[in-house]
């Protein structure tokens, strides 16, 4: 009796690297039949999200010592030691038993495998939801080998080599996106002990927050017209205790107006819930937006030398489905620029309708079945994928 196919995926080391490739594993486990249709591994980093992840999605978690990329040189030969012992271990696992198919999820700590699955000419993707791919996809999107790059957007095509085999297929989001969008939207709301009849602004900085946005927020708590609106607020740890006193002590936030937590496991039902998103722009947390058609006001992490963030949210501001304001790292200029923003959108319900329109039509709620199918349509075209020796 033949053992189940065994799909290898590769990366991790933050929610935006897992939650995609994840999306993918449960429509793998979906289009086979069951839980058992398929066996999946992770080969991942050692931080304790990727445990935590992929424990929690009965995924075989794999971490690696291979570790990323420094400019400095001193740091080079450490680089080189934990990249080939982390190789040789793909290799060797993959010697003893040949994956359907290998996908890099995206990071550092996708490489050693998608290098040993290129090597051993198993069907290899990358996932890319960035605009911009990383220095991983960029240099093995030059692979002459690489049998697809699932890519969120069009525009990725302009930054990968003429060659590269670009299909276009959209992010892929956890189904509990997917199933929120059709609840009842006062039963959403009630989740977080806030009142059905008013607008809900949800305010996200990711799972630790975002210092920048909670210290605007913090302060036009009392210079915003809160008219007909209440506001959801995921601060982060850090900051929860002092925003949550910010909201308090504003005139204009009269009691049950605004609900500040550190994070939330309930992320699908809060998106579906909002009449009004602003966030960072990291790939994934845009393609849940997307597929929930919620219009945005996109505040790109500032701190990262590439500023990738900033084209994600080119793409969602270009269409018309976000206002895209750079995070100028001092409270009063975000304060200024926010102020102006949010006085507009909160008060124009036909501009909101036009946004969310548009965010729904860059939506694709079918990318992780889509990329599932292709894997597994590559699985079973390639020799013998499930055979040892």
């Amino acid at each position: 009796m033949s053992r189940p196919m065994w799909f290898v995926l590769a990366g991790g080391g933050t929610g935006g690297h897992l939650f995609p490739a994840l999306a993918v594993v449960a429509e793998l486990r979906a289009l086979t039949g069951s839980q058992d249709g398929v066996e999946v591994s992770f080969f991942c980093t050692p931080r304790p999200i990727d445990a935590h992840v992929l424990g929690a999605a009965q995924v075989e978690a794999i971490p690696q010592q291979v570790r990323p990329f420094s400019g400095r040189p001193w740091r080079w030969p450490a680089f080189w030691r934990a990249w080939r012992g982390s190789v040789a271990v793909c290799r060797q696992m993959f010697r003893h038993r040949r994956p359907a198919a290998v996908v890099g999820a995206g990071g550092y700590a996708s490489g050693p495998a998608v290098r040993a699955a290129l090597d051993a000419g198993v069907p290899t993707f990358l996932l890319n939801p960035d605009a911009v791919p990383g220095r991983a996809n960029r240099h093995f999107a030059r692979h002459k080998g690489l049998a697809g790059i699932f890519a969120q957007w069009a525009v990725t095509r302009d930054h990968l080599p003429a060659a590269a085999p670009v299909a276009v297929t959209g992010c892929p989001v956890r189904r509990t996106f997917l199933e929120a969008g059709g609840r009842d939207r006062d039963e959403l709301v009630r989740l977080f002990d806030l009142q059905p009849g008013r607008r809900l602004l949800l305010v996200t900085g990711a799972s630790q927050g975002a210092r920048t946005i909670n210290e605007a927020m913090a302060a036009l708590a009392d210079r915003l017209d809160w008219t007909g609106w209440q506001v959801l607020h995921l601060a982060g740890q850090a900051d929860v205790a002092r925003v949550s006193a910010a909201y308090g002590r504003a005139d204009r936030m009269r009691g049950g107006m605004a609900r500040v937590l550190p994070f939330t496991d309930r992320m699908a039902e809060a998106v579906a819930a909002a009449d009004l998103v602003i966030s960072r722009a990291g790939a994934s947390t845009l393609a849940e937006i997307l597929v929930l058609g919620k219009p945005s006001v996109l505040l790109p992490y500032p701190y990262h030398r590439d500023n990738h963030q900033r084209r994600n949210a080119e793409v969602l501001a270009g269409a018309g489905a976000a206002v895209l304001v750079d995070d100028a790292r001092d409270t009063e200029v975000n304060c200024r620029v926010l102020e102006a923003v949010l006085s507009q959108l909160m008060h124009d319900d036909v501009q909101r309708d036009a946004m969310a329109r548009s965010a729904l039509s860059l939506g694709r709620p079918d990318a992780g079945r889509r990329i599932a199918q292709r894997l597994l349509d590559a699985a079973r075209t390639s020799t013998d994928p499930a055979c040892e020796f």
